[in-house]
């Protein structure tokens, strides 16, 4: 059986929304993406596999969508899922076994800012010349967002849900331009998500006991 043989019942159409036939791998990309993001907000260690899985329904998905940036960052998403089960495991150091909340430190801001702005003006030039996308700055932004959240997520600072709300606002109506109605109400559940994740990663701050500043020794 080759590759063709096994994914092409994936992408026939399971419902018809709005007129428009929803594929398994949609169905597949919103189960799966919709435990992903419950299982963040709960710090809960299988968010990881999940999400890798939901990220191969996604490639799948999104090329067939002309999204290419998209189907693109699910491969960089993979990565991510795979340093970020690391960190979570191996925690902050020799005697910590589990990763803490923090919030962002200014020089990590000014990184991931500058980072997410270069990477999209460097996607939108890339998917403009190079492909036949038809939201080529959008695509790229959405992009940028989501992999400096991840990141964010994957050293467990709290102002990486926010990142993921931003995104969110913007995933929302690209989905539903391309006709992907299912994924779109996906993300609609996402930022609710994201909302809930943002109360819960604070209150777990909230939490932590104060760390006692270090005396240095006259």
């Amino acid at each position: 059986m080759s590759l063709a043989d096994f994914l092409d019942p994936l992408q026939q159409p399971l419902v018809t929304v709005l007129g428009t036939p929803v594929s398994w791998t949609e169905v597949l990309g919103f189960g799966s993406g919709a435990l992903c993001v419950w299982l963040v907000a709960r710090q809960h260690l299988a968010n990881w596999p999940i999400g890798i899985a939901n990220n191969l329904f996604f490639i799948l998905l999104f090329t067939q969508s002309g999204l290419y940036a998209d189907a693109g960052l699910q491969i960089v998403f993979i990565a991510l899922a795979a340093y970020g089960w690391w960190t979570w495991t191996h925690g902050d150091g020799p005697g910590s076994p589990d990763l803490p909340v923090r919030r962002t430190t200014r020089t990590e801001w000014t990184w991931l800012l500058a980072a997410g702005a270069v990477g999209t003006v460097a996607l939108t030039v890339l998917l403009d010349h190079a492909t036949d996308s038809t939201v080529p700055f959008w695509d790229a932004l959405t992009t940028a967002l989501s992999l400096t959240a991840t990141y964010g997520q994957c050293r467990k600072l709290v102002e990486s849900w926010w990142l993921w709300i931003a995104a969110d606002v913007v995933y929302i109506p690209l989905y539903a331009y391309k006709e992907l109605y299912l994924t779109s109400l996906l993300y609609v559940g996402f930022l609710t998500l994201c909302l809930i994740g943002l109360r819960n990663w604070r209150r777990d701050l909230a939490g932590q006991p104060r760390r006692q500043p270090v005396e240095v020794a006259a």
